[in-house]
């Protein structure tokens, strides 16, 4: 298992459901954080948490949906000169649920491809360059296993085309130490999930992170979190590692 203390991770939708979950869960292993949310009050609680458990931590804002605000986060922290060494491409939107999906809006396809894979994938390709440069990074980008669901037309779409980019990347990598992997958290009761849904947030984890402790230097990769609910980091990733 990869020892990350003291590395830096930038996680997307840092300040609520799974994306909180994740965070909190890099503190207890001692990564640095940066922490992403629509607006700085937005992560003021949870950076008082993560860095009241002793590691280094800053906020930083965008809106995922307007790509000037995405390269301005990304030349800020750049500019900063942080090190990104792991990367939780996991703030997603689910715009609508349509009964009559044959009068889907235009809309929906954008706004969820623009959030849920554009945004992603310019992150992707602003963070993994230097990440192979130095030989080592981890970049983890939540997916979703919903499938036939026209009424849900824009969400899986975008979903679809996030996984489609992240397994063609992780060709480029392969075999090394350099590591670009999915995970689908399941169906959660978070905003985006509703509380008809069958999962509890917290059963994420580890799942959710398995991409990040890994090191069998594999790549493009979907991980199910919910088939890890319950166990222990070290537990889990035997059973990923041994797959």
């Amino acid at each position: 298992m990869r020892n990350l203390k003291g590395k830096w991770a930038l996680i997307t939708g840092a300040n609520r459901g799974l994306g909180y979950r994740i965070t909190k869960f890099m503190a207890s292993q001692g990564c640095n954080l940066i922490l992403h949310s629509r607006d700085l009050k937005h992560t003021e609680n949870v950076y008082g948490e993560v860095t009241a458990m002793g590691v280094e931590a800053y906020c930083i804002a965008a809106e995922l949906s307007k790509p000037e605000q995405v390269k301005a986060m990304i030349d800020a922290i750049k500019k900063k000169g942080t090190q990104v060494d792991i990367l939780f491409n996991d703030a997603a939107v689910q715009i609508a649920y349509r009964t009559e999906y044959f009068t889907t809006p235009v809309s929906d396809y954008t706004e969820s491809f623009m959030i849920n894979t554009i945004a992603p994938m310019m992150l992707c390709y602003a963070f993994m360059p230097p990440m192979i440069e130095r030989g080592f990074g981890r970049i983890i980008n939540t997916t979703s296993g919903i499938q036939n669901e026209p009424q849900q037309a824009g969400y899986s779409a975008s979903k679809a085309a996030l996984d489609k980019v992240t397994k063609d990347l992780g060709t480029t990598v392969e075999g090394t130490d350099v590591m670009i992997n999915l995970v689908d958290p399941g169906w959660c009761r978070t905003d985006l999930g509703g509380p008809k849904a069958p999962n509890d947030p917290d059963s994420v984890i580890p799942g959710m992170v398995l991409g990040a402790f890994a090191d069998d230097k594999k790549s493009g990769r979907w991980i199910s979190a919910q088939d890890y609910a319950g166990m222990t980091l070290e537990e889990a990733l035997k059973k990923f590692e041994g797959k």
